[in-house]
């Protein structure tokens, strides 16, 4: 590896507020696995896959003011090696049975806790909320987004305690010692290099550094979030020979505006990119809140989704939708390649194994009429049967452009050309409505599977168009 970084095998981090240095890291060592070889018992493991949260810890990020954020996250999904210079809190670090942390208290006075194995989890993610900057107390309630907890699953308690808890919570008080942290800049990842038997973790210092490696290692795993590997880590006992993680650098973590199109890093974390944006790209603000759930969305990156080449993965079809091209880097520089002639067949790309995503780009002007639709077997936190993305624009009520973007009916994510192509310079219609989703009910290859059969999957298709033109006309769209 280029650069000042040696090979080692320590790991330093600050966990509940105290440094540490742990000798002997393994590439693949979770921190959940760490944890509760460290006796930090309270997070525990539930699923190994991000589902029930039951794993939950605070990890510190920076804020755009300068000052400290308490994400809510995975332990089961972080690798204890990209962590190094971070500083994670758990369970224990924000309260003792004789001096209870707010949260703690209003969840114990309130019953929110019957076995107590989720508790800790919603502790956790409670406390993330607890202390999230946004939040405004006013005389209409006390702020607090239910949404934040809805990674976390409780089986026996019910959650009608548990959300009484969470209404319940005040601003901090005056003079909470966590609070008090949370105004000093937060602890940054650093970069390191663990070389061991079972294979090697970089985190290079430079863009230039990171491509250097990826030239050297084509086979390497890119890492990011995480949210995907670290299940396959976990279920799959998957191990990597390299591992270089790139979500720290600067290049990836882009958020900028121009008069042709809005770059969005590849490393931005999908919750980071939801506070930045503020809404400006509807099509993305619609579909954030269906991405699984907050624990994964406060690590998971579009890079990461798009990486993957998944036929089910969720932002392909609102990014098809948008028109998004994605900018792929290598040591011999920079390519776009637009998202609709990225995927080439199941979980291929055009992506080179010297390349990496480095970010996405949606072109402008936004279409001004959009809407998200993932069909799943529950409203949230679930993998789409089929997810269908849609960005039209009209013109004196004739439509001038339309894309569609569709999800879990090809090996491919893909856009439905013929449906496009019918409505392009039509009038906006019931009867044009009508006619192209039956033409969209045939875009794709639909499959049986355990989600949804073929049948079901194609009927989705054309009542996905249906219900956006009835949505569209309500709101006074057309006629």
């Amino acid at each position: 590896m280029t650069g000042t970084v040696e090979m080692t095998g320590m790991i330093e981090l600050t966990l509940n507020g105290m440094p540490r240095s742990i000798s002997g890291v393994l590439p693949h060592t979770t921190l959940l696995h760490w944890l509760r070889n460290e006796g930090l018992t309270g997070s525990k493991e539930g699923c190994a896959e991000g589902e029930c949260g039951a794993c939950a810890v605070l990890l510190s990020r920076p804020t755009e003011s300068g000052g400290t954020r308490l994400e809510s996250v995975n332990g089961c999904l972080l690798l204890l090696a990209g962590l190094h210079g971070q500083a994670v809190r758990t369970v224990e670090g924000l309260g003792t049975p004789v001096a209870l942390h707010p949260v703690q208290h209003a969840l114990a006075a309130r019953g929110g806790s019957q076995c107590g194995y989720c508790t800790p989890g919603f502790v956790v993610s409670m406390a993330a909320e607890y202390y999230r900057p946004e939040r405004e107390i006013t005389g209409r309630g006390n702020g607090f987004e239910l949404e934040a907890v809805g990674g976390n699953l409780c089986r026996c308690t019910g959650y009608r305690p548990i959300r009484d808890a969470a209404q319940a919570l005040a601003a901090p008080a005056e003079g909470d010692a966590l609070a008090e942290t949370l105004r000093r800049p937060s602890p940054l990842p650093r970069p390191v290099a663990l070389g061991t038997l079972s294979g090697e973790f970089h985190r290079p210092e430079t863009l230039a550094e990171a491509l250097e490696l990826l030239s050297r290692h084509p086979q390497a795993r890119l890492l990011a979030g995480g949210t995907d590997w670290g299940v396959d880590v976990n279920l799959k006992h998957a191990r990597a020979t390299v591992t270089v993680a790139v979500e720290h650098l600067p290049e990836l973590n882009t958020l900028a505006w121009t008069p042709d199109y809005v770059e969005l890093g590849a490393g931005l974390s999908l919750s980071e990119l939801e506070r930045r944006l503020g809404g400006a790209v509807p099509l993305l603000h619609a579909w954030f809140p269906l991405f699984a759930s907050r624990l994964i969305r406060n690590r998971a990156t579009l890079g990461g989704n798009l990486g993957t080449a998944s036929p089910i993965g969720d932002s392909p079809p609102v990014l098809l939708a948008l028109g998004a091209g994605v900018v792929l880097a290598s040591s011999s520089g920079e390519r776009e390649v637009a998202l609709a002639d990225y995927f080439t067949g199941y979980r291929q790309t055009v992506r080179r194994p010297d390349e990496f995503i480095r970010a996405v780009r949606i072109p402008l002007p936004l279409a001004p009429r959009v809407g998200f639709y993932k069909i799943t077997k529950r409203p949230l936190d679930d993998i789409s049967s089929v997810a269908v993305g849609i960005a039209l624009t009209l013109e004196d009520g004739t439509v001038r452009r339309v894309r569609i973007g569709l999800g879990g009916v090809a090996a491919t994510p893909i856009r439905a050309l013929a449906a496009e192509e019918l409505l392009t310079g039509r009038p906006w219609t019931a009867a044009t409505a009508r006619e192209a989703a039956r033409v969209l009910r045939r875009e794709g290859t639909p499959q049986d599977d355990h989600r949804a059969s073929a049948t079901y999957r194609a009927a989705m298709l054309e009542g996905a168009l249906l219900k956006f033109f009835h949505e569209q006309t309500e709101a006074g769209v057309g006629a």
